[in-house]
């Protein structure tokens, strides 16, 4: 079975003038405290011109073209090529020093590529702020970036400002 819970409101007596009462529902009291919403730094409504933007995209995408045949190069380096599996050593009589230098340099390769992908993710975010038009702004406080900051380094997210802040 199931019980039906009724909500009942309060009720106040007020008294009159003479011995008669009056019923008066209780007001309800309801303290609503809005959290104000999180502040973004005001972005500046005129940006780079679709030249400019293009010419910086153009840069994105040789960068990028230059990293995937690097990755695809590293890659080469590190897979065998019949088996398809990642090579483990030269020969199967290296010596100890040998399988050492061996180790040390596969791990250097493997660091080169890893940071070659995370490369390849900041261009590709570029491109996304391209497509979304909020390319050249920084992130933090919503101004214009340098051209010459964008020209030595397309894919910056902070102007040089923030991104000595965040350094220190």
């Amino acid at each position: 079975m199931a019980k039906k819970i009724v909500a009942k409101k309060a009720l106040a007596v007020k008294p009159a003038a003479k011995s008669k009462a009056k019923i008066v529902p209780k007001a309800k009291v309801v303290k609503a405290k809005a959290k104000p919403a999180p502040v973004k730094p005001a972005i500046a409504s005129k940006g780079f011109s679709k030249t400019e933007v293009a010419h910086f995209k153009q840069l994105i995408i040789e960068k990028r073209k230059e990293i995937l045949e690097e990755l695809e190069t590293l890659k080469a380096s590190m897979m065998d090529v019949q088996t398809g599996e990642y090579v483990t050593e030269n020969s199967t009589y290296s010596l100890h020093m040998e399988q050492g230098t061996d180790t040390m340099e596969r791990e250097k390769t493997f660091l080169f590529a890893s940071r070659e992908g995370k490369f390849l993710n900041y261009l590709d975010d570029a491109l996304k702020r391209i497509e979304k038009g909020e390319y050249g702004f920084c992130l933090d406080c919503g101004s214009l970036i340098d051209k010459d900051r964008l020209e030595a380094v397309p894919h910056a997210q902070l102007c040089i400002k923030c991104k000595l802040k965040r350094g220190r």
